[in-house]
């Protein structure tokens, strides 16, 4: 039983690297491809494993905590690399939001120094 564990786990970090690369590389279709295949790892992984006292009492606990370890922290990685790109998308679209009332333009004056301007005003005045 331990040992289908242990392939369990390195089958899931082997997963969330790819999942990775497919993050990094911005390659959507292949992302969505893998989430099946590691919501069903994840599925025989919690049905496989024993009680928490049982699996502390494996002669590879150690290994297995480590690979347990390694897999949090890759879907940590994962996890922060789709906010970034989240972050991003939104920063963008709030950029060009046409229209918000709270937007302004911003111009130099005749003396160099940044003036601002609401919509409502004319160019005329800039």
């Amino acid at each position: 039983m331990s040992e289908n564990i242990l392939k369990l786990t390195a089958s899931l970090a082997q997963l969330l690297a790819l999942e990775f690369e497919a993050l990094k590389n911005q390659d959507l279709d292949q992302f969505e491809s893998l989430q099946p295949v590691k919501n069903n790892l994840l599925t025989e992984l919690t049905q496989s494993c024993p009680s928490a006292e049982d699996l502390q009492q494996l002669p590879q606990w150690a290994e297995l905590k480590e690979q347990l370890i390694e897999c949090r922290d890759l879907h940590r990685r994962n996890s922060i690399l789709i906010e970034r790109k989240l972050d991003s998308i939104r920063g963008a679209l709030n950029s060009l939001r046409a229209g918000d009332a709270g937007s302004s333009v911003e111009v130099y004056d005749r003396l160099g120094q940044v003036a601002r301007f609401s919509k409502g005003r004319g160019y005329q005045e800039v």
